[in-house]
């Protein structure tokens, strides 16, 4: 092959008798060449560049059947084809096929290795880019157009092979656009990067505005040939406009679970990883977002008080089990301070497809502690009032049949009826003044005697009512009882007693001690440069008082006695402690 003698292979015989100006070209072409006899399958010649290609030594596919290529029927079709090389792999070739209009004639072939990036760039494959929606676009700056495919011109409303400048481009847009792209082209230019831009434009035919996506990659200047700029273009105004909608509602959600103070968490089953959505969530628990959120095995056994994790775990399966919401309470120990709080945490579980397990819960927690606690000091108040009421019944029952046995007419069975239901109701609002439902000692006391007090004076103090105490509230179920006392002890000290002269004086004072059964409240009353004392010949209704519902309602220990200069009394009772539940503090 090559000398002048040379005929060529044997197998072509006359039917192919290549020259030797045309072998050498044959042979030396830089693109594989190859003939084949159509009606044979074999090969009849394949030159050098070829046989390299495929692995085989030169020579090496003469007169070897055409399946030595592959076993694909249609790889000796124009196109890119995948070839079988020496070794058994595969490489990807572009096959050019002559013309014939005889089936028994020899066929000519022209192949060609391609690229991964030519494939790609394949006319096969512009079918899938009108598919997705892409068009491609080149920009060069040697000239100022923009070259559009068909589905680009497409999208921007312009006629299919139609360039465009960018004066023109520019008008499709707002100042501020064009600019902004104009600057990320430019800077694509001098960095020699890739971008990708999001932008508004009115659509050519109809002025409606549309979102675009240009993605490209910056070409640089080769010589005195200027950059050119090439890359795809997407109308992306639907998905803008979804991504839109759901930011919004997003931030409406934002700022709905902000206000309602509520905490936003996603679970995934499989790896106990969880991820707090907000800044609530972290805030509810005490812990900083460096530290991370909770899983449900660290929830359940550190975080979670004990008594509430069984509840917790039954909430959980239940969900789990009959696809429903998840519904839980507890309380848990918050790390920043250590403090307990009381939670309530709604979520729903997640599969991927229908029909498989739950992977994940997505859920929110609100931190409901001032609640709880303000509903059960609610309960507890109106149980309190239950309880106040009854008391009240009661003791205005008694006060009408007393007064009514002790009275001598109606005008005094009015007059002391009055005086007393004024002085209950005097006691009750002391009572209702105060958060914790407790009443002032002293302020009791003060509105009993205030009437009496030495003239120019608004509170009792040194003159004819002395009082002498530390600060002491009493709780409401001995104030009541207590605040009576007190007014029957004014009335008679007034009508029979010291208060009835100008000259006479009263003097009340208390102290507190504590002993083992909580603390004592010990109240001396005394009267001074009144009347003589003489002790009574019958019991009235302030004496039943004092010695029955003192007694009864406050454990109270009386004693009362009669010397001639004034009259004396002394009170011992407990204190019971304070409700802690009607502070709102507690």
């Amino acid at each position: 092959m090559g000398s002048g003698t040379d005929r060529g292979s044997p197998l072509l015989g006359d039917s192919y008798p290549p020259t030797d100006l045309y072998r050498r070209g044959f042979d030396e072409a830089g693109v594989g060449l190859l003939i084949l006899d159509a009606v044979s399958g074999h090969i009849l010649d394949a030159n050098r560049a070829l046989c390299d290609l495929l692995g085989h030594p030169r020579g090496g596919l003469t007169g070897s059947s055409a399946a030595l290529l592959g076993d694909d029927p249609a790889l000796l079709f124009a196109g890119i084809r995948r070839w079988t090389t020496k070794d058994g792999s595969l490489i990807d070739v572009r096959v050019r096929t002559s013309p014939t209009s005889r089936p028994d004639a020899c066929r000519t072939f022209v192949v060609e290795r391609v690229d991964a990036d030519e494939i790609v760039r394949s006319e096969e494959n512009r079918a899938a880019l009108t598919a997705a929606g892409l068009g491609e676009w080149r920009l060069d700056l040697a000239d100022g157009f923009l070259r559009l495919s068909r589905r680009a011109a497409h999208i921007l409303g312009s006629s299919p092979g139609m360039s465009l400048t960018w004066a023109q481009v520019q008008d499709l847009m707002d100042e501020s656009e064009a600019a902004r792209m104009k600057d990320t082209v430019r800077a694509a230019i001098i960095e020699d990067a890739p971008f990708a831009i999001e932008a508004r434009l009115r659509r050519a035919s109809d002025g409606i505005e549309i979102r675009i996506s240009a993605r490209g990659q910056a070409i640089g200047a080769i010589g005195a040939r200027p950059a050119i700029v090439v890359g795809v273009l997407q109308d992306v105004t639907k998905r803008v406009e979804a991504r839109d909608a759901q930011r919004e509602s997003e931030e409406r959600l934002r700022i709905a679970t902000s206000l309602a103070e509520l905490g936003i968490f996603e679970w995934h089953m499989l790896d106990d990883q969880a991820v707090w959505e907000n800044e609530r969530m972290f805030a509810i628990f005490g812990r900083a977002p460096e530290e991370g959120a909770l899983g449900k095995r660290e929830f359940l056994s550190t975080v979670l008080h004990p008594d509430d994790r069984a509840a917790f775990r039954s909430a959980i399966s239940t969900a789990l089990r009959e696809d429903s919401t998840l519904q839980a309470s507890g309380r848990i120990r918050r790390a920043q301070d250590g403090g307990w709080r009381i939670i309530d945490m709604a979520g729903r579980f997640e599969s991927d497809a229908r029909g498989r397990l739950p992977r994940r819960l997505i859920g929110v927690v609100a931190d409901v502690t001032e609640r709880r606690v303000a509903e059960e000091r609610q309960a507890l108040l109106i149980r309190e009032l239950h309880h106040r009421v009854k008391n009240t019944l009661a003791t205005v029952q008694a006060i009408v049949g007393s007064t009514a046995r002790t009275a001598s007419s109606i005008e005094s069975f009015y007059e002391a009826f009055v005086g007393r239901i004024m002085s209950l109701a005097h006691t009750h609002s002391v009572l209702t003044e105060d958060t914790w439902q407790t009443a002032s000692l002293r302020k009791l006391i003060e509105n009993e005697l205030r009437p009496y007090g030495d003239a120019g004076q608004d509170v009792p103090g040194t003159g004819r009512v002395t009082l002498d105490g530390p600060p002491v509230d009493l709780a409401s179920e001995i104030a009541v009882p207590i605040g009576m006392a007190i007014h029957e002890l004014t009335t008679n000290a007034a009508k029979h007693g010291a208060l009835s002269t100008q000259e006479g004086r009263v003097a009340i004072s208390w102290r507190l001690s504590e002993d083992s059964t909580g603390m004592m409240l010990h109240l001396d009353w005394s009267e001074f440069d009144g009347p003589p004392v003489r002790p009574p010949t019958r019991q009235g209704f302030g004496s039943r008082l004092l010695q029955r519902v003192l007694t009864a309602q406050v454990r109270a220990e009386i004693a009362a006695s009669y010397p001639t200069e004034g009259f004396r009394m002394t009170m011992t009772a407990p204190l019971p402690a304070r409700t802690e539940g009607l502070n709102p503090l507690s």
